[in-house]
């Protein structure tokens, strides 16, 4: 059964597509099962792989209002080794028709559950917006990885972010918990860099990821060739680091006895 992991922040700009794509490469290249589910209007986390969002017959959006399956839309992120559940513009008006239907906030956890056997690992790519598609998100995760900078501003949202979690948690999603804390586009000779990162380590002691995601202008080329980074540039310093997290997520999981179940399947690297 598949780990279903929501990457959010209500705060854009935070690297949180990056991690998605990023990631999901990175796991992939570890013989794990991963599907990214991309669930911001944007496309950013589709495209990123390699996947033209208006080129797709079908996207997320008719997963959402039609209950398409999602083995029916997911497709392959060209030689990344995972699939994608791409979303484009259509996925706006998503969130005015679920509106009227019932349990709308389920709908994205009940399409996933079908085909978590299939699966290693499933990344949401939340929208940096607190609204249905989010709720979607958070409803449908076992637990959220918070991508965020150092910085005072993103220190004050994840106060809200968290206490978003906790109301979902409370109210939709019992189980749902925060996975981990990736500090992104760190910067360490940034003296605040140091004392958020303190500040963090300090309210959210064994939340904090050890691996930190650099500044790269690698990770910032990618996307424009529709590749993950260590397919860009493995070498480079942001490709190395996801792969370090990717890792990380695998021992703590190994650690905490939340391995996804099913084994791993062979995938293609390059």
């Amino acid at each position: 059964m598949a780990r279903i992991l929501a990457i959010a922040n209500q705060k854009g700009g935070v690297g949180k597509t990056t991690t998605c794509v990023n990631l999901a490469a990175s796991l992939a290249a570890m013989q794990q099962r991963v599907l990214l589910v991309d669930l911001d209007p944007q496309g950013n986390a589709t495209m990123g792989s390699g996947v033209d969002k208006w080129g797709v017959q079908r996207s997320i959006y008719d997963v959402l209002v039609h209950r398409a399956p999602v083995s029916q839309v997911a497709c392959a992120a060209g030689d990344s080794g995972y699939q994608v559940l791409p979303a484009n513009g259509d996925l706006t008006a998503a969130e005015i028709e679920l509106l009227d239907i019932e349990n709308r906030e389920r709908r994205l956890r009940s399409a996933l559950i079908e085909v978590a056997p299939n699966y290693d690992y499933m990344l949401i790519d939340c929208p940096p917006s607190l609204n249905m598609l989010t709720l979607n998100g958070l409803v449908a995760a076992d637990a959220v990885i918070i991508a965020m900078q150092c910085e005072y501003f993103a220190l004050e949202g994840l106060s809200a972010l968290v206490e978003t979690i906790q109301g979902v948690a409370e109210t939709a999603n019992p189980g749902l918990a925060i996975e981990g804390i990736l500090r992104t586009m760190y910067d360490p000779r940034n003296s605040l860099t140091t004392e958020v990162s303190a500040q963090l380590h300090e309210h959210f002691a064994g939340k904090v990821y050890r691996t930190v995601i650099p500044r790269n202008i690698r990770l910032a080329e990618a996307p424009s060739h529709g590749v993950p980074a260590m397919y860009y540039d493995r070498y480079s310093r942001g490709a190395k680091a996801y792969m370090a997290l990717a890792g990380e997520i695998i021992r703590r999981a190994e650690q905490a006895g939340t391995v996804p179940s099913g084994g791993p399947a062979p995938v293609t690297t390059a």
